[in-house]
């Protein structure tokens, strides 16, 4: 049964209060040790041989051994963390451990450079540093130029300089003297993301202990985790997405989750784990869903999924179409942002359109507004935004870490500017238009790119898509494509006649690619979001 039976009473109804003192490891993983304990997630080595369980007893405890370890360390409530762990066991030990502790993650993906990581240690003044032993050369090389960073730990071989995690928790209890801590407000800071930046050097995103509490909005209702769930989000452990899908949303319902330590991805593995491991909810990236499409999913036994999940940008009717005829499950595209908690999403008890975000969350007050805060007509683009209320909306953010520019910016006339456009359509259903500094205007016509690429990937020869706005003396813009073209296609004078003619049949003529560029991969920002200023400066 869905956790949402009527949208509209659930909205209504629904209150969720941020009590004064929280803390995610007390009050949500020992807590559930305690009264329910069962399973709490499952890892799958990058070979697929090895598959462990662990309960919330077992994460209880070791994360109850590295908050004393740390204590021992002489790490205290407060310090910064820079984490840079894969998606190994070890990574939930160290997150829910420092969440006790009160030391405040800031976790970032393994595919991070030095200069990357000099860059979050310096501008956060992070003390302390944990990472796989993979990654520790990298910390190696910028280490003399991060002056505040004084305590590093390894997962992994011992290294000169560094304290091992093993020796960090070796005797160390796995109960902690809860007498030694000071209770934990909701209101103080556990963790911070530091942004994609699609246009300059990331921002920091400060989050609370009341935002991992915030994230039962996500797993309730766009999620519809349940106890008897074993969920799969694919995600890096750096992503603010992590939180949503391998970290706390689950977490609150119940859910068991699946982390898994591959590199890069293999479809065929990943269908074969859902295949083995039961997986009932799974959460992709449309690129996954699209690349699934292309494969012959009937020789797969996915009967086990129940729930599909999609965010990010919306995905083809096609390969919904596809994926519902093997699984029986529509795909489910939700949005928030590392500021916030999902805020719009497609529910169970409710139609899915194709391409809709879908309709706003229980508990959050989100709209279409124009520059001076007022709420726009139906079907008419405008800033996606949440209300600004007292006491706040679950989950949304209090603003960029000393970043006053960036907070002028975004919080104003009431609102947050998300920095994303949309629509909403006579239903209530939003619509995803565009960042608010990609549309294209092209004689008098405002273009989503979004929208562009959508209608891109729907060709068959196309995998992948990215559109932005060249100069143009006559009309302004022009809208310009850059194409990842799929197995057995080559580039032509040919396709890309077959490909503008499409577009003009597919959408309004004037959207369509008067430009056309094959390239072999797309920049890409670290969580996986298009750089457009990268393919405009190289227009």
């Amino acid at each position: 049964m869905s956790n949402m039976e009527n949208y509209a009473d659930v909205k209504r109804e629904f209150s969720l209060q941020i009590p004064e003192y929280y803390n995610f490891g007390f009050d949500v993983i020992d807590k559930r040790a305690q009264e329910a304990d069962k399973l709490a997630f499952i890892t799958v080595d990058s070979s697929v041989k090895s598959i462990k369980r662990y309960s919330f007893s077992d994460l209880s405890k070791s994360s109850n051994q590295v908050a004393n370890g740390l204590m021992a360390l002489g790490i205290k409530r407060g310090e910064l963390a820079f984490l840079m762990v894969p998606r190994i066991a070890e990574w939930y030990s160290v997150m829910i451990g420092c969440c006790k502790l009160g030391v405040v993650t800031m976790p970032g993906t393994n595919l991070l450079t030095p200069k990357d990581i000099e860059y979050r240690i310096n501008r956060s003044k992070a003390t302390v540093a944990i990472v796989s032993s993979e990654n520790a050369g990298k910390v190696d090389e910028i280490h003399a130029n991060c002056p505040t960073l004084e305590k590093l730990i390894v997962i992994g071989e011992a290294r000169e300089g560094w304290t091992t995690y093993d020796s960090l928790i070796e005797g160390a209890a796995d109960t902690i003297d809860t007498s030694v801590i000071t209770p934990t407000k909701a209101s103080e800071l556990m963790i911070i993301y530091f942004t994609s930046g699609t246009t300059g050097m990331p921002k920091m995103v400060p989050r609370d202990n009341g935002y991992a509490l915030a994230h039962i909005i996500s797993g309730k209702y766009w999620m519809d985790l349940q106890e008897s769930d074993i969920h799969w989000t694919l995600s890096d452990t750096g992503w603010a997405k992590a939180a949503w899908g391998m970290l706390f949303a689950p977490w609150h319902m119940g859910a068991a989750m699946v982390l898994f330590d591959g590199v890069g991805f293999d479809a065929e593995q990943h269908l074969q784990i859902i295949e083995e491991l039961g997986v009932t909810t799974f959460c992709a990236p449309p690129t996954v869903y699209r690349i699934f499409a292309q494969m012959d999913l009937a020789s797969y036994n996915l009967s086990s999924i129940r729930h599909a999940l999609g965010a990010g940008e919306p995905l083809n009717p096609e390969v919904i179409k596809v994926w519902k005829g093997v699984t029986g499950s529509d795909i489910y595209d939700g949005y928030g942002q590392t500021e916030t908690v999902s805020i719009v999403a497609n529910y169970p008890c409710m139609p899915v359109k194709a391409g809709s975000m879908g309709k706003p969350a229980p508990g959050v007050e989100v709209n279409i507004v124009d520059e001076d805060g007022h709420i726009v007509a139906v079907d008419t683009v405008g800033h996606i935004a949440v209300k600004i209320t007292e006491p706040p909306q679950p989950g949304l953010f209090s603003g960029y870490w000393e970043d006053q520019a960036a907070n002028e910016k975004c919080f104003k006339n009431g609102w947050y500017y998300t920095g994303d456009t949309g629509t909403v359509d006579e239903d209530g259903y939003f619509w995803f238009v565009g960042r608010s500094d990609d549309i294209i205007t092209s004689s008098g016509y405002r273009i989503s790119p979004f929208e562009v690429e959508s209608s891109l990937l729907e060709h068959p020869a196309i995998i992948e898509s990215a559109a932005i706005g060249k100069p143009d003396e006559i009309r302004g813009e022009i809208v310009k494509a850059f194409v990842v073209l799929a197995q057995g296609f080559q580039a032509s004078d040919e396709l890309t006649l077959e490909i503008q003619t499409f577009m003009k049949k597919h959408t309004a003529p004037y959207k369509y690619p008067r430009e056309i560029e094959y390239v072999e991969s797309l920049p890409k920002t670290i969580s996986g979001k298009i750089r457009r200023i990268e393919l405009r400066n190289r227009s």
